[in-house]
């Protein structure tokens, strides 16, 4: 910054571009931008997450809000997954065999639709087909064919028995304890009375032979049993095969259609099995049933559920309408909304559910392909996070109910099969999020492994101009507005310099770009220009700006007010000993200001040093606090090489009821220290902001555009001098945006601008005295700023030190008034304080009976001469102070 001026011009206040840097006439003539501004270092760590396979490369985007990250990435995946191919669809079909945890089913990518569309009408024609198919007449002749020779069978076996029971003189009666036999007594029955006065002979061979009937009616009715057993399995194997004849037709044709999905063709021919199982649910009522009487309590449930419902698929992923790879942006990342739902339904006051409701998330939709999520969003989520983390570190989904995990009671629900899963997640975030959740998340090291930074602004330069151009240009194509003329495009480039207050950079906080291009677009839409002249121009934008600035200026104008109307006391004209302005920035919301304040500094005999009034008061911040203690270590390193740093003074911000934070006053509190103690006048219409080092060197400060307007404006209202203006510090000038205004005031002569580098170019334009450096004898030049200050500070010192001492003899005084009552300009020796009585040795002409041998005092060892120095103790100091 040696190049620098004394006072800056202003060329160099503010960064101007001119239409005619432009190459063309509107924005119409420009292609619309389909690239990421100004982050290349983002754009390619985007690359690389989304290019490498391997696990846990998950990306975090970083970066200020407004900087457009989740736009600029949709769109940015959008293109690159226009590329790649449509991943699976997804679907939950019945487990028969577990109907509590339904199966996942693996669908062709953009076909899971179409296969159930085609699989319901396949069960909506079955359901019509298959109770026909049993009405059939040639079905009820193979039944009753079947029915007649079975029961022939029946009739000939029994009849057999009974012919083996009459051979042996016994017949089979039907009693309700089942079949017994009857002894036969010329070819009559007889009854157990007869029986038993039959002879005993004829009784005993009537029983002999009853073991052989046993044994031949036991092996006749495992005959019949069997013959049951054979009509059940004819009539079933009967029904399976009308079933499977009706069903076979429509299966063979999805089976040979999805022949390449093994998945899919594995469950069809499980629900083909299944269907020709259970082929009596399909059955219409007979007669029989038909003449039962009605159930109560059908009226209340309404007409029954299609038998077919637990065959149809469930697609829970359906990707018919994407033409690549889907791109999901997920912007209420609830823990159901990334994950999916088992939703449940009201019968009776009961809650049902079967696989049929289970829903997908946003997980699931992104599979194979990105999906993009609010980091602060997702954390605000209970338990969305830990879901995430676990899907991405098993690589698979699971939907669960969420209120299970923490019911107390075990109840029934749905356990589905996981979904595998491979997709990239990014996150989008604030860089502090990022950090916390690195330092303290394990997982989240592991997860998310690659780190996008988005820059806050870009280089200014032509080609990102002609880029921004572009992007007004999409703008105005995506949102019909009108197009802008060069000069309107070159307002809205100075306006995105000054958002970043930097005249070598330009913004990458598109929103707040966007925002400007739509007010201008809406000013110039007001003015109700003719057609052809339908552009927006430069003097929309700043109208646009001059309209948004004003919406959000009335604290300022408040502020400002109270400046005017001496509520809050700033001179802008005039000189003061130890009084200077300072600037400090207010910002509120989306506005942003400076303010004068008036910083006051007060010098004193003592040992207390530099005393900070805001940090003793606990109105200060820590970063406030170490200007302070900054500011000790300039003095002592500067001025007490050969004295002690004997002073106490006390430094504060006037009119100050709130806390002070930052070091970029501390520059500031230098030169009014420094006043205070040369009492030099420091000049008030010179505000000041600049931070300083302890070798006195001026550092760059945030907030320098907006502190120089706000004095300025000050100073304008209360009238322009000519001779106001704003020491900043050299650093700042390249970070220089200011209003034409200012600019306009400053080449009238009317405002001044001084870039300064160290304290001495500082306090010589406030006080108009040269600051002075140290010579060959190491003194300072007489009366330069710095040699005040450092006979001041002699004289504080030897005032401390000699405070309550008693006067020096005169000869002794003269013997040592050149080593140090006497300093190179001949100044005498500074007054003692007066004795007091017992101070000192009793002389011959004191009084008899006054105390004559006082102790001495407190320092004074034994033939020490009162001309050396005498150490004083150190007074105590407050805590806070202890380090000044």
């Amino acid at each position: 910054m040696s190049d620098l001026p004394r006072e800056l011009t202003a060329d160099h206040l503010r960064r101007a571009c001119a239409p005619s840097d432009l190459s063309f006439h509107s924005t119409d003539e420009l292609e619309q931008l389909n690239e990421i501004i100004g982050q290349e270092r983002a754009t390619r760590a985007i690359e690389f997450g989304l290019d490498i396979p391997s696990y846990g490369y998950n990306i975090y985007a970083l970066g200020p809000a407004g900087a457009g990250k989740t736009t600029t990435i949709a769109k940015y995946l959008e293109r690159k997954a226009a590329g790649r191919p449509v991943p699976n669809d997804w679907g939950y079909v019945n487990n028969f065999e577990r109907p509590d945890e339904p199966l996942a089913l693996r669908l062709p990518p953009g076909g899971g639709r179409a296969l159930r569309d085609r699989f319901d009408a396949l069960l909506k024609a079955l359901e019509e087909q298959l109770p026909k198919a049993f009405e059939s007449e040639n079905y009820e002749q193979h039944r009753k064919d079947l029915v007649k020779d079975l029961e022939q069978r029946r009739q000939n076996a029994s009849q057999n028995m009974e012919a083996f029971a009459r051979v042996r003189g016994f017949t089979i009666v039907q009693t309700p304890m089942g079949l017994l036999f009857s002894p036969l007594i010329d070819g009559k029955t007889i009854t157990s009375e007869q029986f038993q006065q039959l002879p005993i002979e004829q009784q005993q061979a009537y029983e002999a032979k009853e073991p052989e009937l046993r044994q031949e009616m036991e092996k006749t009715l495992r005959e019949l049993k069997a013959l049951g057993d054979e009509a059940a399995n004819l009539l079933q194997n009967l029904d399976r095969e009308i079933a499977a004849a009706t069903v076979g037709s429509g299966f063979d044709q999805l089976q040979a259609d999805y022949a390449a999905w093994d998945e899919v063709v594995e469950y069809l021919a499980t629900v083909r099995q299944h269907m020709t199982q259970n082929v009596e649910s399909y059955k219409s009522p007979t007669a029989d049933d038909e003449e039962q009487p009605s159930d109560p309590t059908r009226w209340l449930l309404g007409p029954p559920e299609s038998l077919f419902e637990h065959y149809r698929i469930n697609v829970v992923v359906d990707h018919s309408d994407e033409s690549g790879a889907p791109v999901v942006v997920e912007t209420n990342p609830t823990f159901y909304n990334l994950i999916g739902r088992i939703e449940q339904e009201a019968q009776f006051g009961t809650l049902v559910t079967d696989y049929s409701l289970i829903k997908g998330g946003s997980l699931l939709r992104a599979n194979g392909g990105y999906l993009v999520v609010d980091a602060r969003a997702l954390l605000r989520q209970p338990l969305a996070f830990e879901a995430l983390k676990r899907s991405l570190r098993h690589q698979q989904v699971k939907i669960e109910e969420l209120g299970a995990q923490y019911s107390m009671i075990a109840t029934t629900s749905l356990s589905p099969e996981p979904i595998p899963l491979e997709v990239k997640v990014i996150l989008i975030g604030d860089p502090y999020t990022y950090y916390l959740l690195y330092a303290y998340d394990d997982e989240f090291q592991k997860l998310f492994k690659v780190r996008a930074d988005f820059a806050s602004q870009m280089e200014w330069t032509a080609e990102n101009m002609v880029k921004l151009a572009r992007y007004i240009r999409t703008r105005c194509a995506e949102e019909n507005l009108p197009p802008f003329d060069a000069s309107g495009v070159a307002k809205v480039i100075e306006y995105s310099g000054r958002l970043v207050e930097d005249q070598r950079k330009l913004t990458t906080r598109f929103a707040h770009v966007a925002d400007i291009v739509r007010e201008a677009a809406y000013w110039a839409q007001a003015a109700a220009r003719p057609a052809a002249a339908a552009f927006v121009t430069g003097q929309d934008v700043q109208r646009a700006i001059d309209e948004r600035r004003y919406r959000s200026s009335m604290v300022e104008e408040r502020v400002r007010e109270a400046i005017i109307n001496n509520t809050v006391i700033i001179d802008v004209a005039g000189a003061v000993i130890g009084q200077v302005n300072g600037l400090a920035v207010l910002a509120l919301g989306d506005t942003m200001f400076g303010k004068p304040s008036r910083i006051t500094a007060k010098t004193y005999l003592g040992q207390s040093g530099v005393i900070n009034i805001e940090r003793e008061a606990k109105l200060s911040g820590k970063v406030h606090d170490k200007g302070m203690l900054i500011i000790s270590g300039y003095l002592g390193g500067l001025y007490a090489q050969d004295k002690p740093l004997s002073l106490t003074a006390t430094i504060t911000f006037e009119q100050s009821y709130d806390g002070v934070e930052g070091d970029s006053a501390s520059s500031t509190e230098v030169y009014a220290l420094l006043s205070a103690l040369a009492r030099l006048p420091i000049k008030q219409g010179i505000a000041v902001t600049g931070s300083v080092n302890q070798h006195g060197e001026i550092q760059a400060i945030g907030g320098a555009t907006a502190k120089i307007e706000g004095f300025f404006d000050v100073c304008r209202e209360k009238g322009l001098t000519g001779e106001q203006g704003v020491i900043i510090p050299a650093a700042n000038v390249a970070t220089l945006m200011l209003r034409e205004e200012v600019v306009d005031a400053v080449a009238a002569g009317q405002f001044h601008i001084y870039p300064v580098s160290s304290i001495d170019e500082g306090i010589a334009i406030l006080t108009g005295a040269p600051a002075g450096q140290r010579e060959a004898d190491g003194r300072f030049p007489p009366g330069t700023v710095n040699r005040r200050v450092d006979d001041a500070l002699r004289e504080l010192a030897l005032r401390l030190k000699n405070f309550g001492k008693p006067p020096a003899k005169k000869e002794d005084a003269r013997a040592g008034s050149d080593e140090e009552g006497n300093d190179d300009n001949g100044a005498p020796e500074p007054p003692r304080e007066p004795p007091l009585p017992g101070d000192g040795p009793q002389g011959p002409d004191d009084e008899p009976g006054l105390p004559g041998d006082e102790p001495a005092a407190p320092g004074d060892e034994p033939g020490q001469s009162d001309d050396e120095p005498t150490p004083l103790p150190a007074p105590d100091l407050p805590d806070d102070d202890a380090s000044a």
